[in-house]
């Protein structure tokens, strides 16, 4: 045999032994990954408590995989906040936080050009938005409501949300844990009908206005009536014992949130 043979030989066997090691170091670094994934997806996803196999099929291969995959990051934002109730009363809240959306409620319901201008232009489409402020900048539109472009230390979006007559979201997952979703009917009916279910909730209107959850949750909202629905649609930081932690986070990845949205609200009617 040649001595050049020989080096080749040398030089193909190494490097099959070399691509060997690390095919296998590659599939003990995907094994690690993907356990690691499943324990994340398992404790997120017992949250919600809905365990019936459509539910585990939404959120592993359904339209909650976002969320799954971003489970490791919202697991580790639980540890930087207070308690998570999942569905929260105002007064889980922190005092300041409750007075800016006292505030808020206090405004939205002293406001009868919402409903009025928002009436007149809902079009066909199934459920329509309109944005005063986003993520923390105000947006201006023909429908001027100052008090809505204040600054605030928790409330980063406002918005209202109409559902026009017999519709309903998806049931659905939101993808990030940094905020929490606030909700208040400006029209309550007496209709069971009209609801907006979180995990294993259901929370009806005309028992109370005001909602707020954590929308990682899977939740759906519905309007069974033959009446448009009007939701303020607000954003808050989720109360934390790293205020400034999360409210930093929130300004790094809310280009990518407002990508996320784009996707989840494309079938709404965006009103300006």
């Amino acid at each position: 045999m040649k001595i050049k043979d020989l080096i080749f030989i040398l030089i193909l066997g190494a490097l099959v032994s070399v691509g060997f090691i690390i095919h296998k170091r590659a599939l003990q670094v995907v094994s690690i990954v993907a356990i690691f994934y499943l324990i994340c997806g398992l404790l997120d996803f017992r949250r919600s408590r809905r365990f019936e196999l459509e539910n585990w099929r939404r959120y592993f291969i359904g339209n909650g995989i976002l969320t799954w995959f971003l489970s490791p990051f919202n697991l580790l934002m639980d540890l930087f906040c207070y308690k998570n109730y999942g569905v929260y009363k105002l007064e889980n809240l922190p005092e300041d936080c409750q007075a800016e959306i006292k505030q808020m409620m206090k405004t939205a319901s002293s406001k009868p050009e919402i409903i009025t201008e928002l009436s007149r232009r809902m079009s066909e489409k199934k459920r329509g938005m309109i944005f005063f402020k986003w993520y923390g900048k105000n947006i201006d539109n023909s429908l001027s409501i100052p008090e809505f472009h204040q600054q605030s230390k928790y409330i980063k979006t406002i918005g209202v949300s109409i559902f026009n007559k017999n519709q309903k979201t998806s049931i659905h997952y939101g993808p990030l844990r940094i905020t929490l979703r606030v909700l208040y009917n400006l029209v309550p009916m007496v209709n069971d009908g009209v609801y907006i279910q979180a995990a294993n909730q259901k929370h009806r209107w005309h028992e109370n206005p005001l909602f707020i959850f954590d929308d990682t949750l899977v939740h759906q909202s519905v309007n069974g009536s033959d009446q448009l629905r009007y939701c303020m649609f607000v954003d808050i930081v989720r109360p934390s014992w790293a205020h400034g932690l999360l409210t930093a986070i929130l300004n790094v990845v809310k280009t990518s949130i407002a990508s996320f949205n784009r996707v989840f609200y494309g079938n709404w009617d965006m009103n300006k």
